[in-house]
């Protein structure tokens, strides 16, 4: 059972609902408009969004989960769909699950509910959006559902009042209008055959955030020391660029829309070797075209950091779905051996954490670092507590003007060596991406070769990454591994098996790169086998830990490609079934 359902007590835990639409119905509006009252009447909300192939416009939806204690990721099912319109809407079925507890609420005017949602046995439910929103000078249909999906959670009228308010700050008669279309809708929901109010939220509303994963980097790798940004728009990053293009200015920096992801790379390459730190954003394919300039990274010791937003693969793929299939090429994509840094943040919280300490990692070892979310955390916006603050303050090691006998890439005991800044009295180096001695001068020797790979492998080495390379969880004999976007799942579902007597842990990587065998064998002390959970076709995270690490436990795979995500019953049936086999 899902307990998080219970309506008993005084009220649901959490509520599912979700809202469909054509290019135009405003369904993502009136979901972020739902997200924002809950947010005002203190609850936690997740919103995630799909959407077609589109470049713009076409059907979309809203789905969202509320509940009244803090949540990672969606729930099982949905308790509600509310359809503006029914076009193409089939498209979305396998994502928006519903089940005869449920309801489909959608305009009889524009047809009736496809069969292939009411093959799941929800309950359909006719209201006349169009009619209703036409009763009001000004109206329109989106608005109506916001009230209709507000009544059917039990959210306050007036938080909802606030969050139009805030979406609409010109008012006039265009707020009044909807406000009113609003009303009308929460008065339907009166009508509804049931309706599923959340109980009292817990703590009220201050100190939470509202916002998206993107945002959520954006923000740590200003707060890491960011200040040059060059990056190519692509979905699902942009947005992670368009936050950080007002915010930079803000605090000093500048952000350029570069004509394509080889020159965004080329551009924090070079802003970084002038001593700013630097960042650019992207998805799969964007990575593959950065692929040598990061290898040039490596060689010349030049900080820089990647956002890898994943999505669907391989190629163009699915532009708006999410995936976790850039494991293989953020772990083993540059040619020859170049170490450098891979962290995945396991929340959108984690998101600010994960890109603050990817930047002052990047800084202190003079070393790329890719930073793999996913569209799931990216373009999800959900109200949170706000993220601790972690005092990361890797600082990059720099020369001194006028230092005698300056060798750039010195063989010293961390790896890590001074760094010249253009314009420095007294010394200069060449950074290329041509193998060299000490000097940085070009050599071909392989005692140079051996000794700089030396080198650039030992400053990975040389420091103790503390205890967040990874969120380490229960206790027991079995045990979960997994990272990036499936954490959430994993742990809602660790909870409903505990209520079942089975005990275990979860570890969840957030430390890619470079490995770290110790520690995770240490975590895994005890354990007699280990279920690998992951969202890519071919198993990438699994293959990943078998090749780097010598683990006791035995390995098992709980693996799938996007875009469907992992729900919490889901892994929770696995634990059990696993657990008695």
């Amino acid at each position: 059972m899902n307990t998080a359902k219970s309506n008993t007590g005084g009220g649901a835990r959490s509520v599912s609902v979700a809202l469909a639409g054509s290019g135009g119905a405003g369904v993502m509006t009136a979901g972020n408009m739902l997200l924002e009252a809950a947010a005002q009447a203190g609850y936690f909300g997740l919103m995630t969004r799909t959407s077609g192939p589109q470049i713009r416009g076409g059907e979309a939806a809203a789905m969202l989960r509320i509940a009244t204690h803090a949540i990672d990721g969606p729930d099982d099912r949905f308790d509600a769909l509310i359809a503006v319109d029914w076009l193409n809407i089939t498209r979305f079925s396998a994502e928006i699950p519903l089940d005869a507890q449920s309801l489909l609420i959608g305009d009889p005017t524009h047809g009736a509910a496809p069969e292939a949602l009411l093959a799941s046995g929800a309950q359909s439910v006719p209201v006349e959006f169009k009619a209703l929103a036409k009763s009001i000078k000004g109206g329109w249909p989106n608005m109506v559902a916001l009230g209709l999906l507000a009544g059917f959670a039990g959210i306050p009228e007036n938080a909802v009042k606030v969050a139009i308010q805030k979406s609409m700050k010109k008012g006039g008669d265009a707020l009044a209008a909807s406000i009113a279309a609003m009303q009308l809708g929460m008065a339907e929901a009166q009508k509804l055959p049931q309706r599923l109010p959340l109980a009292p939220s817990e703590g009220g509303r201050s100190g939470r955030w509202l916002v998206t994963g993107n945002q959520a980097a954006g923000y740590g790798a200003i707060r890491g020391g960011v200040r040059f940004v060059a990056a190519y728009p692509i979905t699902p990053a942009t947005e992670l660029l368009e936050w950080m293009a007002p915010a930079l200015s803000r605090v000093g920096g500048t952000l350029v829309q570069a004509e394509d992801e080889l020159a965004s790379i080329n551009m924090i390459l070079g802003a970084s070797y002038g001593g700013v730190p630097s960042l650019t954003a992207t998805s799969g394919p964007g990575l593959s075209l950065m692929i040598e300039a990061l290898g040039l990274g490596v060689t010349a010791e030049i900080p820089l950091v990647v956002v890898d937003v994943m999505r669907t693969g391989p190629s163009t793929g699915i532009a708006t779905k999410t995936e976790q299939g850039d494991v293989n090429i953020a772990l083993y994509g540059l040619h020859g051996d170049a170490p450098h840094i891979v962290v995945a943040p396991n929340s959108i919280g984690d998101c600010v954490r994960a890109t603050q300490w990817a930047v002052s990692l990047a800084e202190s070892l003079q070393t790329p670092a890719i930073v793999l979310s996913d569209q799931s955390f990216g373009q999800a916006r959900a109200v949170i507590d706000r993220p601790a603050d972690l005092a990361f303050t890797g600082r990059r090691s720099l020369a001194q003007a006028n230092a005698k006998d300056y060798k750039r890439y010195a063989l010293t005991d961390s790896g890590v060596s001074p760094m010249a800044i253009p314009g420095m009295a007294g010394i200069a180096y060449t950074a290329d991406g041509l193998e060299h001695n000490e000097r940085g001068t070009p050599s071909s020797q392989a005692s140079d070769h051996l000794a700089q790979l030396d080198k650039r492998r030992r400053k990975l080495a040389s420091i103790d990454y503390g205890d967040y390379w990874a969120d380490v969880e229960g206790e027991g004999e079995l045990a979960v591994i997994t990272f990036g976007s499936c954490t959430g799942p994993v742990r809602e579902a660790f909870a409903r098996a505990k209520a079942d007597g089975l005990s275990g842990r979860l570890i969840s990587l957030r430390l890619l790169s470079p490995v770290q065998p110790e520690r995770l064998n240490a975590a895994l002390a005890g354990v007699k086998r280990a279920l690998v959970v992951e969202q890519n076709h071919s198993a990438q995270f699994m293959r990943y830990l078998r090749g780097e690490f010598d683990l006791a436990p035995q390995l098992t795979s709980f693996h799938r490609p996007g875009p469907l995500p992992f729900r919490p019953e889901e892994v929770h049936r696995r634990l059990i079934d696993w657990s008695r086999s």
